[in-house]
């Protein structure tokens, strides 16, 4: 099944523009390409953050150290999943 996809135009410092330019021809990779993937990292890196702030605050509440953060980020995941 095709991706949808929507159009988003939006500007760029040039110097900006030529070093997406570069890495794009380098990798043989279209611009679209290259910034869809980008901005997904970072959208991935700020949900993380996210996560990992949530199980460090909740470790801190309840007193526990570090080895109580994968535990309390499971359970993170766990409530955002039941939310949604």
């Amino acid at each position: 099944m095709p991706q949808i996809t929507r159009r988003i135009t939006f500007a760029l410092p040039s110097e900006i523009a030529e070093r997406i330019d570069e890495v794009s021809m380098q990798q043989g990779r279209s611009r679209s390409a290259l910034i869809r993937e980008a901005l997904l990292r970072y959208i991935e890196d700020c949900e993380w953050r996210e996560v990992l702030q949530y199980g460090e605050q909740r470790a801190r509440k309840l007193g526990s150290g570090p080895e109580a953060v994968e535990t309390l980020i499971a359970e993170y995941r766990s409530e955002s999943k039941a939310g949604r």
